[in-house]
């Protein structure tokens, strides 16, 4: 199959093809058509993608420029939904002076899943990082009040989310705003919460949906679905959402990060009922941010130093998908970036890498294949077994 990709349409092309509005991105019914699900099946049996579309569970990925730009084949081959790493929050898109904007990164991102026909997810709107510094820097100052913040996050999520009303079908509308204690509970440090009050976060949810009735609106966290060995992060946010959503608050889905390191336990059950809990009040569910990350020589190759980890990684990545798969109210399955070349991983967390499913050559690993096997396997059925002889 032929596919065009943003590198044949140029900067300005894919400015062109963004301005172009929601003809040509289609409206959100874009994102319940066929086209879609029809160029994943197209792309092959071996894809990601292709075996995800059989099963109705789009699979992801957050993309960089490089991704899109030299890595063009596997981005658009393997993946049905595309995640802006850095695309699309605040710091990139208004950086250095308030009202000026910048969409280069977010429009190349959105052209790029038009070309391939695949989804968006939107991340992220309200976050204490990754803010522009004239933001910040007037809040320290002074010169930005809680009312003018106010309103400035107003504008800000209005300005986004109109330009690519219809072209993003999940918004990560908050992030990160859960303590990792137990018991957990909303983090009282939290940049928004001290310079804005808690108040702001149901508020950007409201924003969010009047912006773009028709965009699915998640929030987004770590240690959600027991990662961390217990249920205490778990437990708050359910009970926090539950309680915005019987207020009114326009909260459709949870997005669980899903960041893993081979050096902790992980309880794939756990994981699995947590993602039940969820649906069973009517959330959808997205896993967001999936990489596994293990100890390495050193930033460059990669090279795991214990040889178990080598088989731990993709059986970390196995049982995510697995309870994906079990769980229908599962939307989507995002990895954090497809190769270790440009993980966020290593520069992080010291002395960890090979988070990812392909390598920094990238050429796929075990956990790739795993992933592959158990998509084929939900979407085929395990083979039938021959009749064993009679004794």
């Amino acid at each position: 199959m032929e596919r065009r990709s943003v590198l044949t349409l140029g900067a300005a092309g894919a400015a062109a093809l963004v301005a172009g509005g929601a003809g040509l991105l289609a409206s959100p019914a874009w994102a319940d058509s066929p086209k879609a699900a029809e160029a994943a099946r197209k792309t092959g049996a071996d894809s990601l993608r292709g075996y995800g579309a059989r099963i109705n569970l789009p699979i992801g990925s957050a993309l960089t420029p490089q991704d899109i730009e030299q890595w063009a084949e596997i981005s658009g081959g393997q993946f049905s939904v595309v995640t802006g790493a850095n695309a699309m929050k605040w710091q990139t898109v208004e950086p250095t002076t308030q009202g000026v904007y910048d969409w280069t990164d977010a429009d190349q991102l959105v052209a790029f899943a038009h070309a391939n026909h695949q989804l968006v997810r939107g991340h992220t709107l309200l976050w204490h990082n990754q803010l522009p510094n004239w933001l910040t820097a007037g809040v320290a100052a002074g010169t930005i009040s809680k009312t003018q913040l106010w309103s400035l996050l107003e504008k800000h999520i209005f300005t986004e989310l109109g330009r690519y009303k219809g072209k993003i079908w999940q918004w990560d509308v908050a992030n990160e705003f859960f303590t990792d204690s137990n018991p957990s509970g909303i983090n009282p440090n939290d940049w928004w919460v001290v310079n804005a009050g808690e108040d702001i976060i149901a508020q950007a949810f409201k924003w969010a949906h009047e912006a773009d009735p028709h965009a699915l609106l998640f929030y987004n966290d770590y240690n959600v679905t027991g990662e961390d060995g217990t249920n205490a992060k778990h437990d708050a946010v359910f009970a926090w959402v539950q309680q915005q959503r019987d207020a009114g608050v326009p909260i459709h889905g949870v997005g669980t990060q899903a960041h893993l390191d081979t050096q902790y336990g992980f309880d794939p059950q756990r994981f699995q009922t947590d993602l039940e809990h969820y649906a069973s009040i009517g959330l959808k569910i997205a896993v967001t941010e999936a990489d596994v990350r293990t100890f390495v020589s050193d930033a460059t190759t990669q090279t795991p130093t214990d040889s178990l980890s080598q088989f731990a990684q993709p059986f970390e990545y196995s049982a995510m998908m697995q309870a994906a798969i079990a769980v229908p109210e599962v939307i989507s399955f995002t990895v954090w970036g497809w190769t270790d070349a440009d993980s966020w991983v290593p520069g992080t967390f010291k002395g960890e890498g090979y988070a990812c499913i392909y390598d920094v050559n990238q050429q796929p690993k075990q956990a790739y294949y795993s992933l592959l096997q158990d998509l084929k396997i939900a979407a085929e059925g395990a083979p039938r077994r021959a009749p064993l002889p009679r004794a």
